[in-house]
């Protein structure tokens, strides 16, 4: 595959982004290791927030623990879809919104895998006590945000033909239908 110079700049972009992102998950987790692991929570708002170490060694809300290797294979084929969208995507400014979604999402899969292989759990910290929500990370933060606002943008901005360049059917077929 050819790439313009164009593209091979926004690809570079992107990585620098997702590694900038993934340097502030990691290091605010090395923060909530040395500051809160083995410690009380600490309140930022009485009965609102709290900073609370927790070893999460399932997915959101505790669900399939200790299932590391399953964890990393999905977090794995996100990857490669999300490297597949971000070579096809079209060099526009209306694709800049997607691309800046698509690399909070693999910044969010990498800073969590990166605990997964190196911890075998995932270092959560952030807790909303006042509606007693799952304690949760940056990355998580990253691929959560990233997904809601990815699913109002396909809903709201893009058109069905906006996506085109993701068919991987052959153009003459798709020019038929």
């Amino acid at each position: 595959m050819n790439l313009s110079k164009r593209k091979k700049t926004f690809i570079l972009i992107d990585f620098i982004m997702i590694v900038i992102l993934i340097a502030i998950d990691q290091f605010t987790k090395y923060l909530a290791v040395v500051h809160l692991k083995d410690k009380p929570a600490y309140s930022i708002i009485d009965n609102v927030f709290e900073l609370n170490y927790l070893e999460n060694r399932g997915a959101a809300f505790g669900m399939l623990q200790n299932q590391k290797g399953f964890f990393i294979l999905i977090s794995c084929i996100v990857l490669i879809a999300i490297c597949y969208i971000l070579v096809k995507v079209p060099e526009t400014k209306k694709y800049n919104i997607l691309h800046v979604l698509l690399v909070l999402i693999a910044s969010g899969a990498i800073g969590n895998m990166i605990d997964r292989i190196r911890l075998e759990y995932v270092v959560d910290f952030f807790y909303f006590v006042l509606i007693n929500f799952p304690i949760f990370n940056m990355a998580d933060i990253y691929v959560s945000v990233a997904c809601v606002l990815l699913s109002i943008v396909m809903l709201f901005v893009y058109k069905e033909e906006d996506l085109d360049f993701l068919s991987i059917r052959p153009k003459k077929i798709r020019e038929i239908k």
